[in-house]
């Protein structure tokens, strides 16, 4: 039984698949929300199986109770959402990180690519790293081949890195393993900072967009980044210690120092550590 159903159009043509999953390489709901605003008044082309692939009881619907009365549920979803932007298709994929059938999920990706004809699949994330929010926000690569990427994004970090894989990251790999031109743009953002991250969104945006000789627009989430940023110096110049740690940040980030793989483990251990007792709160 297939994991998804297709409304398949006919007038397609080789168009760029945009994947985000809220989850597990998801800080700041800095990539999600990039994936929204992409999809925004997007018709629903494909929706998966979510008795399939969601554990209900880590990822609870959520009820509306009007005067007492059950009113609505509403289900977490996995979708993708076409969007044309002049004469150009995007394909939106997004929703809630699946908990099941992962192998399942990424030879159903393969198929899709497939059949819609996908031109390329980019995967977009955003994970807590050393840096501050003094400055622009840093994104890393990953690409099936090199010359994928654009602009000064570069892949990495250097050497191996070895963490936990997120869901997105395989459906990645298999659709490049067949054959597709498969990348990720993934944002780094600070990891002092708890809640949305707007300016990580943007940047994301930023980059896509690049990639697709497109002219990029934000709505209101310019706006919110630079509120977020005045709220946060605010907060940084009150209180001593952080403001030490914020300045330290900033010489290594005026100094070029990438992070290493193992810079970028020791801070998503320490992440997950301040994670551990959120029960099924996910980074």
């Amino acid at each position: 039984m297939s994991l998804y159903r297709l409304d398949e159009p006919d007038d397609l043509v080789a168009p760029t698949l945009i994947a985000a999953f809220d989850g597990w390489i998801d800080a700041g709901s800095a990539s999600t929300t990039a994936a929204a605003h992409l999809g925004e008044g997007g018709e629903a082309m494909v929706t998966f199986d979510g008795d399939a692939v969601f554990d209900y009881r880590a990822r609870r619907p959520t009820l509306d109770i009007v005067d007492g009365r059950l009113a609505e549920l509403t289900w977490p979803e996995l979708t993708i959402r076409r969007v044309r932007i002049g004469e150009r298709d995007l394909l939106v994929l997004t929703g809630a990180e699946p908990d099941y059938r992962w192998n399942e999920l990424a030879r159903a990706a393969v198929d899709l690519a497939k059949r819609l004809d996908v031109a390329a699949w980019i995967s977009i994330g955003s994970i807590p790293a050393a840096v501050p929010h003094t400055r622009e926000v840093p994104i890393l690569g990953s690409a099936s081949r090199p010359g994928l990427l654009r602009g000064d994004v570069r892949a990495g970090p250097d050497g191996t890195l070895r963490v936990p894989a997120a869901a997105i990251s395989v459906l990645e790999h298999a659709v490049a393993d067949a054959g597709f031109d498969a990348l990720g743009y993934y944002a780094q953002i600070p990891h002092y900072v708890s809640g949305p991250y707007p300016a990580a969104a943007v940047e994301l945006l930023r980059a896509v967009w690049r990639h697709l000789d497109g002219e990029p627009s934000f709505g209101e989430l310019e706006t919110e980044a630079q509120e977020l940023r005045t709220r946060l110096n605010v907060a940084t110049a009150a209180d001593d210690g952080t403001r030490t740690y914020v300045e330290r940040l900033e010489a290594m980030v005026d100094e070029a120092r990438l992070p290493s793989g193992d810079d970028l483990i020791s801070e998503i251990e320490r992440f997950l550590r301040e994670r551990g007792g959120e029960g099924t709160q996910r980074p």
